[in-house]
């Protein structure tokens, strides 16, 4: 959103993943902007500005799950706004081991 605040959209998305993941770090990035011009987003008059983010989330609960494990977790929780018209997610998820081995290598 062209104001710097988290839309509605977004909102749900960090209190549902919060809630679902207990996250060490979760940052959300409205991407929406780059893809307005995209036919999807031109039938709908451009999207709500609320129609791509990028998800950066660390989190045990990744623990012992593959990677498409826990996008199936993300997206599950996020159903609702799937449905009614977030468009895509691109998702980065690692445990907290992940990241510190990663740090230290």
């Amino acid at each position: 959103m062209s104001s710097g605040e988290p839309g509605p959209v977004e909102l749900s998305i960090r209190e549902k993943l919060n809630v679902v993941l207990n996250p060490v770090e979760l940052t959300i990035t409205n991407d929406s902007w780059q893809h307005r011009h995209h036919t999807a987003m031109k039938a709908q008059g451009g999207g709500n500005g609320e129609t791509h983010f990028s998800v950066n989330v660390v989190s045990e609960a990744f623990r012992d799950k593959s990677t498409m494990q826990r996008h199936r977790i993300i997206y599950a929780a996020l159903s609702d706004e799937l449905a009614q018209g977030l468009h895509a997610l691109s998702l980065k998820t690692k445990t907290p081991e992940e990241i510190n081995s990663a740090a230290s290598a």
